[in-house]
């Protein structure tokens, strides 16, 4: 009843914000900026989801950010080498689940604090995306319409990064919700200690929640190449920070254990 008080809230805060944006500023209801906006919320949005099922375990991922800029410059590249979009896609994305596995491992494998394995690939990714692409931005040639579409495209009067956003929070809800891995992930941010005597296997339940966090950064990386149509090794500085905003706005505690996906939802549309 609390979760759904606190839900309701974050609900009519959003509303007021809305209200009073409109109130202030006659553009803001317009429909370009509506769609702009909802479209920032799909980027926000998404790292953030990914980010929820981490503070839920009681950690914390500072290397989304880096995440993202480094699969960007992999993403121009690909692209500008011809490679099939189809491919592309697939490779971005297996690439952040690579540097998300790689964090889950530190932290739940060798132990390493989150902040401290985070923070470490945090600096890591950001170099290496600076030394990939030279630092300099990588622009993408001859970009395909089905590419475009990603970023840019509408569906139904709605942006299509928005309705992958959805589509990705509605699993996101129903793996929390309904799936004894999503109960795990609330053991485990609950009392890790009391989880693993009760037969959970928090090391898999770590590794798992950092390469959902970074599977979803590199996602969102397409996204931002296919709006933008260049590969900026820059990409996501401050996103970390933006998606523990979300999450803790959305009601997620910091201490692991409480909050979900609805509530994150409703923070990056109040964010944003």
């Amino acid at each position: 009843i609390s979760q759904r008080l606190a839900i309701s809230g974050l609900f009519l805060a959003l509303i007021a914000l809305v209200a009073i944006a409109s109130f202030i500023s006659d553009a803001f209801l317009n429909p370009f900026n509506l769609i702009n906006v909802m479209r920032q919320v799909a980027l926000y949005g998404i790292v953030s989801v990914g980010l929820t099922f981490v503070i839920l375990t009681a950690g914390i991922d500072l290397s989304v950010g880096s995440i993202v800029g480094v699969v960007a410059v992999a993403t121009a590249t690909m692209l500008n080498a011809g490679i099939a979009v189809p491919v592309v896609i697939l490779a971005a994305v297996a690439l952040g689940l690579c540097f998300g596995l790689i964090n889950g491992v530190g932290v739940a494998w060798i132990q390493i604090p989150p902040f401290i394995m985070t923070l470490g690939a945090m600096v890591m990714l950001r170099g290496l995306a600076l030394t990939l692409s030279d630092g300099r931005p990588i622009d993408v040639q001859n970009v395909t319409s089905e590419f475009a579409m990603i970023g840019r495209g509408n569906l139904a009067g709605v942006p299509i990064a928005v309705w992958i956003f959805l589509l990705i929070a509605a699993v996101a809800f129903f793996v929390l919700r309904y799936t004894a891995f999503g109960r795990n992930i609330y053991a485990v941010g609950s009392n890790r200690e009391a989880a693993r005597l009760s037969g959970i296997n928090v090391t898999r339940v770590l590794v798992g929640v950092y390469a959902i966090s970074g599977l979803l950064a590199g996602l969102s990386a397409v996204i931002f190449v296919s709006r933008l149509t260049v590969g900026e090794p820059t990409a996501g500085t401050g996103l970390e920070l933006e998606a523990i905003a979300i999450t803790v706005i959305g009601g997620a505690s910091l201490f692991g254990g409480v909050g979900g996906v609805m509530g994150t939802v409703i923070g990056a549309c109040i964010l944003a």
